[in-house]
């Protein structure tokens, strides 16, 4: 098929376009800057071309699907903060434009990339499936404007058009600036605490097995127990997030995490950063938030059965072997 992967300039987008490229099919990327997965002006020598814009621009997006059979969308606004009608005119309504756009071009498969932030209210998820996406729960602005439009992507599955929607959790791997890249910069300069005991069990996600499973749901779109629904995709390997962020840690040779503080505190510091923030944001993420407190603070890992089942996937690359890449 020729495929339109959106969002490919990013650590997990790279990683997408070139596993759907090398399962045999065609693909364009869009997003604002190349991809790095186009060939230096010989797109056709990679599999992979590259169309620029933004998600914002319904022209350049029905440009972008034109004469495609498939979309992957990734493009996202990601952040812990930030001007919440961002977030609102990327995530949501960018998506509406696409699914719109794609529908016009007769686009058959549409693959939604989503986060298992779309069902998290703040409580431990222990071996729960994937929960229906709710905006008004949702903790924070991307989580939230992912949750809806989610929804709206699930909605738009109709018989010739099959959508399906896939959350990767906690993706990480050699050369991320987000997870990694925050993870190794803050336990760096010692401002890394465990919350509590750091005994919560999480899921995580090496990049490889994420962008795996994107093909495999590409491929089983259209399978009659597969369009229409949501799926949580993890290395099935809960780990206490202390053990994982030693691993990351070490891994990345900084000294890994050792001291505590209570989850409640982390949570309350993180709602008041939240409210300075909004009024006099910082020109980084801010170093807390309530959000960034429930996920170090509770448990989050996930049944796998029905996503291994219903996508015929399985993940290749374990905790431990990819800690072993990110080590180099």
């Amino acid at each position: 098929m020729k495929v339109l992967v959106t969002g490919a300039s990013g650590f997990l987008g790279q990683a997408v376009a070139s596993a759907v490229r090398d399962a045999g099919h065609e693909v364009r990327t869009f997003q604002r800057r190349p991809s790095g997965r186009a060939g230096a002006g010989v797109p056709a020598a990679s599999g992979v071309s590259d169309v620029l814009g933004t998600m914002t621009d319904a022209a350049a997006v029905a440009h972008a699907v034109d004469g495609v059979e498939a979309v992957v969308h990734l493009a996202a606004k990601v952040s812990l903060a930030g001007d919440p009608a961002d977030f609102e005119r990327v995530n949501v309504e960018g998506t509406r434009t696409l699914l719109a756009a794609a529908r016009a071009a007769g686009v058959s498969r549409f693959v939604f990339v989503s986060s298992p932030s779309v069902a998290h209210t703040g409580s431990s998820i222990s071996g729960d499936g994937a929960a229906p996406a709710s905006p008004a729960q949702a903790r924070g602005d991307y989580a939230r404007t992912k949750a809806a439009a989610e929804l709206l992507a699930l909605a738009a599955d109709a018989p010739g058009f099959a959508v399906v929607a896939v959350r990767p959790h906690l993706v990480w791997g050699p050369g991320d600036t987000q997870l990694v890249g925050r993870i190794v910069d803050r336990a760096a300069r010692g401002r890394l605490p465990l919350l509590d005991s750091g005994a919560a069990l999480i899921d995580s996600c090496y990049v490889d097995n994420a962008a795996s499973a994107m093909v495999a749901a590409l491929d089983r779109a259209d399978a009659d127990e597969v369009h229409g629904n949501a799926y949580v995709v993890t290395n099935g390997e809960p780990r206490p997030v202390a053990d994982l962020l030693d691993g990351i840690c070490r891994a990345s040779g900084v000294p890994a995490p050792r001291w505590h503080v209570p989850a409640g505190v982390a949570r309350a510091a993180g709602s008041l950063v939240e409210a300075v923030w909004r009024v006099r944001p910082g020109e980084d993420e801010p170093p807390m938030t309530r959000f960034l407190a429930e996920q170090l603070s509770t448990s989050h890992w996930f049944d796998q059965r029905r996503t291994r089942q219903d996508l015929r996937w399985e993940p290749s690359v374990s905790i431990d072997e990819g800690l072993r890449r990110l080590a180099g």
